[in-house]
């Protein structure tokens, strides 16, 4: 499963304002007076910004207010409770000002809160948490403010890179407490310490992980020092509440610690904060290298000075105030993260447990990549407007592989979380590079993106940096049936990423002189032909006999699916534009422009439905490049249109104003990029697409000192059409930006309007099309066809042009015994089809039958095809499934699923391979085909176990009672002979819906280091397809 808790920053369903369109009435507006240019930027942030609920369905977007520089190590900020990535404008409580903050999609961080009280402390301390108002708060770059109502403290905080600065203004009493709740990450904590030195100092550590549900851990460490010496000091370790003494000294999970101070003659407490991955000495270090001192107008200045400048790469000029702070605040989470890892010394903890130190050219080692959210237009925009951080970027990612032997794709700290698929480490690291942060080491961050692209982990091994690597390489495409399994199995869209992340080695191998390398990924990147299904017009999940599933492209999820079955958060329609490397290719292959255009205005009626409709999300990073297709097929105004709807309707400068969660930094840069009417469409080049700005004027300044200037005197929230543009003074009618401007420099000039023009029709962004077929096969009917001995079925086989050509096709199928298909060869252009007849022998056995059917084109090369699959009953009535486990397992309509709690490593005892439980159950879905669920069966579950131990387990199941998905069944007792038994569990009311963990039909409650070797089921009754997949049933 990959997050545990389910991502509710996902289930975006459309407002009705997203079917407003925009007026296309006024004439274009006379030249206004130029505009002026932002010189202090910081000024327009607001940090309360995303930091609220998107709607019911939108969920937490997840930025946080408190005081931050850019990529800094510190993220101090307050926590409200129930907000699993920290605070949530919707609350009116505080538990703490903790250390560590990202807009993340799972709980995570969070660490250390620190919370000033006034009083006794109570009995659970851990527990406490203070009233406030939101009139008490302000947040702006480097300083947070809010005064906490129940105790009457005022608390002002500002930071630097690891360090931080509060001035903590309690009323006069004798018991001000500082409550340091360090064992309250979050995610919850594995170990935390607490312990005073002297009456000044307190130093301690936290470790913690598991974010979305996965094996990763970290340990922070921290060090706090105040301006005065505390009156009393006592520890808790979650149960117990220590008598007040003169120091702390306790480690526990819940660990935690007060510090009393009197404030009658001073009211205002000032403290210190500083942390570090290393040690607490390392804490110490960054403490007295950052801020000496106790005042915090300077540090406040110096972070004020750190934003302006960063932010001044970008000057834009003209537009509202609520569309210069929704500009500059997106800019601003844009450079939030990653985040800095090493300590000012330059140490850090490595990937491989050792503590490292940054060498040569790098200055800053990075952690906390949100890989599959942030390739597809974060890195691009920080290697533009940063080099030097984004060279650092990239090699604290090539440190992370050569010491842990594989590239990251969602390290959290100096461990690898594994969250969400696809490779996107490498259209990270390439985009990075061709956007112009180029100093890190180049070959060894090719060699890792070699190996992970064609090499799998070991079994054993926690970490698998492209799942189902081998079934890639083996068939072109991940099958279905044996892809990843999340919320719903995703083989298409792993398919899609790894052809995007092929696509990206390609170009990054090309650039560093690797041409041989070049032109092998090249030809891998078209790899989303062999999903494409020319019958329906979708790139769609294919299993590993090369069917495609039954229906239409888009098929609605059944109510409560988190997207549909081939796709991670999200469904056909919406991954079906997700080929930025080829669109050229994929629109010849969908019909041509107007076909792909009727298809895009239905999807775009709607903006951000979440994942279970046909139509835009744009709170989704799949979709962020899809409102450019437009540009792709003649119609760039509509992009124009469909980006200013967004820009307008979905964002805008309240805690409110995203369309999901910011994902680190993500969704901010969309804006960014579309504020300025620019899009990064291609991960891996510096292809950028032209939309329309939204500013009057803008200056993007290069790290060489050029710049690229976008002047468009008409622009406004009503003018996005685009009439006429010019570079350098020379008429320009394409839509994408010259490439030579990323390094010379550009003035571009637009001329916009409230009505539509034609500007830019005939020129699309460029397309890579190095090893694309010119043709592709396909067959109807999709999915099984269940046909009775002795009959037959027509079906279509078919070809659509893939490459604009129409040279013919030859075709054969290939039947097995049992099966004929007539005609069984024929030739085809592309764009037409032919009728056969599919018939099934009077003796044909039960089971699965695929038909696969070749393609070729005239010079003999094979093209992708389709599969007819031939389902014959059983006539028993019974389905059965059946697993073998091992290194290996050997999977026959029935999967072992690797949840959360169901995690086992292989084994072999007594002469048979198994599985060996590490935590307390095995967790098992019965294919869909079979057992589809929606009614009631007879189940029997036969279960091949070593008999160790006298413990007692049994088989929980999804139910046909809709509130019983773990109902259980009769107990087994083992008697501990050592030697290998065989259960059996009657089930007579399965469900076998998917509905326990990682959307199980069962699993076995045994406890850890039980040890399986096989398992067997039938089902009979309802909807079953009785076929018999099991060898020798």
């Amino acid at each position: 499963m990959h997050r545990v808790p389910t991502r509710s920053r996902r289930l975006l369903l459309a407002a009705a304002a997203a079917l407003l369109t925009l007026g296309v009435a006024t004439p274009v507006a006379t030249a206004a007076p130029e505009a002026s240019l932002v010189t202090n930027p910081a000024q327009y942030v607001d940090p309360m910004i995303g930091t609220g609920n998107g709607g019911e369905q939108v969920g937490q977007i997840n930025n946080f207010p408190g005081p931050a520089v850019p990529f800094g190590m510190l993220q101090w900020s307050p926590d409200t409770p129930g907000a699993y990535a920290g605070y949530s404008h919707d609350s009116d409580q505080i538990r703490g000002f903790s250390l560590t903050h990202a807009s993340v999609g799972c709980s995570q961080f969070g660490d250390v809160p620190i919370l000033p009280v006034v009083g006794d402390v109570g009995t659970a301390p851990w527990d406490r948490t203070e009233k406030f108002s939101h009139d008490t708060e302000v947040a702006r770059t480097g300083e947070y403010g809010v005064t906490l109502a129940d105790s009457g403290v005022r608390a002002d905080l500002t930071s630097a890179t690891r360090t931080g600065l509060a001035a903590l203004a309690f009323p006069a009493t004798d018991k001000a407490q500082l409550l340091v709740k360090a064992g309250a990450s979050l995610n919850g904590n594995q170990a935390a310490a607490v312990r005073t030195i002297g009456d000044h100092e307190v130093v301690g550590s936290a470790s913690t992980g598991q974010f979305c549900g996965h094996q990763n851990s970290y340990t922070i460490y921290y060090a706090l020092q105040f301006d005065r010496p505390f009156t009393a000091a006592g520890g808790w370790d979650g149960t117990t509440v220590g008598s007040p003494g003169t120091s702390i000294d306790v480690s526990s999970p819940h660990a935690g610690g007060y510090l009393t101070f009197d404030t009658r003659a001073n009211q205002v407490l000032h403290v210190k904060v500083a942390i570090s991955f290393v040690s607490t000495e390392g804490a110490q270090r960054n403490m007295a290298a950052e801020i000496p001192g106790w005042d915090l107008a300077p540090v406040e200045a110096a972070a004020r000075k750190q934003w302006d400048g960063v932010l001044s790469r970008i000057q834009v000029g003209g537009g509202t105030a609520d569309q210069l702070k929704t500009f500059y605040t997106s800019l601003y989470h844009s450079l939030l993260y990653p985040t800095t890892f090493s300590d000012v010394d330059g140490r850090y903890p490595g990937f491989d447990a050792k503590v490292h130190t940054v060498s040569g050219h790098q200055r800053v080692q990075y952690a906390n990549y949100s890989l599959w959210d942030t390739y597809r237009c974060l890195a691009a925009l920080q290697a533009l407007l940063l080099p030097d951080v984004g060279s650092d970027l990239a090699q604290s990612l090539v440190n992370d592989a050569g010491q842990f032997g594989w590239l990251p794709k969602w390290p959290v700290m100096n461990g690898e979380s594994g969250v969400m698929n696809g490779d996107n480490v490498t259209p990270f690291l390439a985009s990075l590079h061709a956007f112009g942060a180029q100093d890190f080491d180049t070959a060894t961050a090719l060699k890792y993106m070699l190996k992970g692209a064609t090499t799998p982990a070991p079994p054993d091994f926690p970490y698998q940096e492209r799942e189902g690597v081998v079934d890639y390489q083996n068939f072109g495409y991940v099958p279905n049936d044996r892809a990843e399994q999340g919320h719903v199995r995703t083989g298409a869209s792993q398919t899609l990423e790894y052809a995007v992340d092929d696509f990206a080695i390609s170009q990054f191998a090309g650039a560093i002189g690797q041409r041989g390398t070049a032109h092998t990924y090249a030809g891998r990147s078209q790899n989303w032909q062999n999903i494409f299904d020319g019958g329906t017009g979708y790139l769609r999940p294919k299993d590993s006999t090369g069917a495609f599933p039954a229906g239409p492209g888009f098929v609605a999820p059944p109510p409560g699916q988190f997207g549909q079955n081939g796709f991670d958060e999200g469904n056909a329609a919406q991954y079906n534009y997700l080929v930025p490397q080829n669109m050229a290719g994929l629109i010849t292959a969908m019909g041509g422009p107007a076909a792909v255009n009727q298809r895009a205005d239905a999807f775009f009626q709607l903006l951000n439905t979440g994942p279970n409709l046909p139509n835009q999300w744009s709170g989704n990073e799949p979709d962020f490049a899809t409102p450019w297709l437009y540009d792709y097929t003649g119609r760039p105004w509509q992009t124009q249109e469909v980006v200013r709807r967004i820009e307008t309707q979905l964002f805008s400068a309240t805690p409110n104003g995203e369309p999901g969660n910011d994902d680190l930094g993500a969704q901010s840069s969309w804006y960014v990029w579309a504020a300025l009417g620019l899009y990064p469409v291609t991960p891996g080049t510096t292809d950028l697409a032209f939309a329309s700005p939204l500013f009057p004027k803008a200056v993007l300044h290069l790290a060489n000192g050029r710049s690229i200037t976008i002047d468009a005197p008409a622009a406004a929230a009503d003018h996005p059409y685009v009439t006429g543009l010019s570079v350098d003074g020379k008429r320009w009618d394409r839509t994408y930006l010259p490439p030579s401007a990323l390094r010379t420099g550009a003035t571009l000039k637009f001329d916009l309007s409230a009505q539509a023009g034609s500007w830019g029709a005939t020129s699309a962004p460029p397309s890579y099309p190095e090893g694309q077929v010119a043709a592709i096969g396909y067959t109807s009917p999709t999915g099984q066809v269940r046909t009775a001995q002795g009959a037959s079925f027509p079906a279509t086989i078919g070809v659509v042009s893939a490459g604009g050509r129409s040279d013919p096709v030859r075709w054969k199928a290939q039947p097995p015994a049992g099966i004929t298909v007539t005609p069984s060869s024929g030739v085809l252009r592309p764009g037409s089809s032919a009728g056969v007849t599919v018939a099934v022998a009077a003796d044909a056995p039960s089971g699965y039958h695929p038909v696969p059917v070749g393609f070729t084109d005239a010079a003999g090369h094979a093209l992708p095809g389709g599969t007819i699959t031939v389902t014959v009953p059983a006539a028993d009535g019974k389905a059965t499934t059946c697993d073998t486990l091992g290194a290996s397992d050997t999977e026959c309509g029935l999967q072992r699923l690797d949840n959360g709690d169901g995690h086992s490593t292989p084994v072999t005892v007594a002469g048979r391979s198994g599985r060996s439980t590490s935590d307390g159950y095995l967790y098992f879905g019965v294919t869909d085909d079979l057992v589809p669920g929606g009614t009631q069966y007879t189940a029997t579950i036969d279960v091949d176990y070593l008999d160790q131990g006298t413990g007692t387990w049994n088989v929980q199941y999804d139910s046909s009672d809709p509130n019983q998905p773990y109902k259980g069944s009769s107990s087994v007792t083992n008697t501990g002979t050592g030697t290998w038994k065989t259960a059996t569990f009657t089930l007579p009311d399965a469900g076998f819906g998917n509905r326990e963990n990682g959307s199980a039909d069962f699993r076995l409650s045994v406890g850890a280091g039980f040890v399986v070797s096989r398992v067997h089921v039938s089902v009979s009754g309802g909807n079953v397809l009785a076929l018999h997949l099991c060898p020798g049933d």
